[in-house]
């Protein structure tokens, strides 16, 4: 099977990079009698039905209803062998028994002999995503915020051997989760270089552009000698947040965890929101425990990074193409809208990381 050791981000490096945002593609491979024969190994004979899921990710969703209760079901459909569903699965029992508000999963396989694609079916959760609700203006944001730096700080207290993406086969050895790299700018220069030239192929970013990115971002990179790595989401967004307007319900979507930097779940908040969100996130965090010194140098230097790898997937899967029914762009906006945002928020890691600006000016 495959492992993550050269992927960065599983969405824009995995093999079929792009594969599951084409939605003329996206059910090609598994069909309702393959999926079928799962949920019948599964429910044991008991009566269910199935119904197509709302997710607009990567993956393929369904509900499946039964007369005692409600599941949700997740597919990732397809060919490169990844085992990274059953690393989430052990992930979010993990998480769970820290008192994380996760998902609770029944069952979590990769594709195999007898399986035509990995999934996982866990409890439905009968709430919206919170990005829903910022959308239509009644997310409590203060509120939400700090509640969300409180569970950042709590989730970053687990640290593990290694960094990067966790290593399957040795969690299947000894169960235990460790990062596939001995050293974290090992992981954080992977694939760099080929996502700045990807956008400077695509006309998104000029060669000058990309040349002072990569010059400001070495300049740096002695900020990247940590000696231990902690747990890090790695697609840390409202969407990826499932609640009420006043509260936090489950953090979902940890497929792309890993074991990092303890700005770089910061920074992703600061790839989507403004710095007084990112303050009250900080100001959540520091309710449970300290940020090191150096944090600002470290956000900016992963805002860039993080927004690198979000440009390489909105360029690539036609993002920019999109209306604001697609959770990323807000209402009454578009895809030019997003095009500008992205361009300028990358404008504004590099002016942190230069010192001209602060977190609270974004």
């Amino acid at each position: 099977m495959a492992k993550r050791d050269n992927i960065y981000y599983w969405k824009c490096d995995r093999p079929l990079a792009f594969y599951g945002l084409d939605r003329g593609r996206r059910t090609e491979e598994i069909t309702e009698e393959e999926l079928g024969k799962i949920l019948d190994r599964f429910f044991r004979g008991e009566p269910y039905q199935l119904h197509p899921g709302k997710g607009q990710g990567n993956h393929l969703t369904y509900v499946v209803e039964t007369p005692g209760k409600n599941y949700f079901i997740r597919l990732e459909t397809g060919n490169e062998a990844d085992e990274y569903m059953e690393v989430e699965t052990h992930l979010l029992n993990y998480l769970s028994q820290h008192s994380i508000p996760v998902v609770n999963v029944y069952k979590g396989e990769s594709k195999g002999k007898d399986t035509p694609c990995s999934y996982q079916i866990m409890d439905l959760v009968p709430f919206s995503d919170l990005n829903e609700l910022y959308k239509a203006r009644v997310l409590q944001e203060e509120m939400i915020m700090k509640e969300i730096g409180r569970h950042l700080a709590r989730w970053q207290s687990l640290t593990f051997e290694g960094f990067g993406s966790f290593d399957s086969e040795q969690l299947k050895s000894s169960g235990q989760l460790k990062g596939l790299h001995t050293c974290y700018r090992d992981y954080f220069f992977l694939n760099w270089e080929r996502h700045l030239r990807f956008l400077n192929d695509r006309g998104f970013l000029s060669s000058t552009q990309t040349d002072e990115m990569d010059r400001l971002v070495h300049a740096h990179a002695g900020l990247l000698n940590i000696q231990s790595g902690c747990l890090v989401h790695k697609d840390l967004a409202l969407w990826n947040i499932l609640g009420e307007p006043d509260r936090i319900h489950a953090f979902i979507d940890w497929d792309d965890a890993i074991s990092g930097d303890v700005s770089d779940d910061l920074s992703l908040i600061g790839c989507f929101h403004s710095g007084k969100h990112v303050q009250y996130v900080i100001e959540g965090y520091k309710e449970i425990r300290k940020l090191p010194e150096d944090m600002e140098e470290r956000f900016w230097l992963h805002l860039l990074r993080n927004m690198i790898v979000k440009s390489v997937l909105r360029v690539g899967g036609g993002y920019f193409e999109r209306n604001s029914d697609f959770f990323l762009i807000d209402t009454g906006s578009n895809g030019e809208s997003l095009r500008e945002f992205t361009l300028n928020r990358i404008r504004m890691a590099c002016a942190g990381l230069k010192g001209k600006i602060k977190i609270e000016d974004l």
